[in-house]
């Protein structure tokens, strides 16, 4: 990625999906406007041995640049960065994305996993982190989601009605640390909400 093409984002959403998530995912991405002022940063639960074409599926179904995530990528503005398929995903110093390897241990029998991503992007951003676990299995994100909240951050959880599987939200909503219970088609406008009064802090 050109340097020159990247503004760097002050505000950053880490997402977090398995089961349902694509769905949840194309809703959310598809009512962000093209000129979002927030980069985000996607977990979600695939197969390790198969070749991933979920960056390419958001991206038809997004106003925001959606690719496949690599060490050294800078956060932008308006750039959504998904995670490949059996490396964990983290933010390091600078704004910049660092894969695990592919021997990574797993998190919740997951790589990638939500936590990694979740409590390294509360480490490098602290109140402008903004987390938002969606609908999937096995309580994903609820380590991840009390690090944002020490930090400063927000959370916002996917409502249960919504929620193809609802175990990931409702483990952390059940941590006490989730701001907002949400529907999905609500999420988006959240989200442009936080991150506008981020900016003006």
């Amino acid at each position: 990625m050109n340097a020159t093409q990247c503004d760097p984002a002050h505000c950053v959403i880490a997402m977090a999906a398995s089961a349902g998530g694509l769905k949840a995912l194309s809703v959310i991405l598809g009512d962000l406007p093209a000129a979002f002022p927030a980069a985000i940063a996607i977990v979600m639960h695939l197969a390790p041995d198969h070749k991933s074409i979920l960056a390419e599926l958001l991206n038809r179904r997004s106003h925001l640049e959606v690719i496949q995530a690599q060490t050294g990528d800078v956060l932008c503005h308006s750039r959504v960065f998904v995670a490949p398929p059996n490396h964990h995903l983290f933010v390091v110093k600078g704004g910049r994305l660092r894969l695990s390897s592919c021997a990574a241990e797993k998190v919740h029998y997951a790589r990638p996993s939500a936590e990694p991503l979740f409590a390294s992007v509360a480490g490098v951003y602290k109140k402008h982190a903004i987390a938002a676990v969606l609908t999937g299995g096995d309580g994903d994100g609820s380590f991840g989601v009390q690090i944002i909240k020490e930090k400063g951050g927000t959370v916002i959880a996917q409502d249960r009605p919504t929620s193809q599987d609802f175990s990931m939200p409702e483990t952390s909503i059940k941590t006490g640390d989730v701001d907002f219970i949400l529907p999905l088609n609500e999420i988006a406008p959240k989200l442009i909400e936080l991150v506008s009064e981020l900016r003006s802090v």
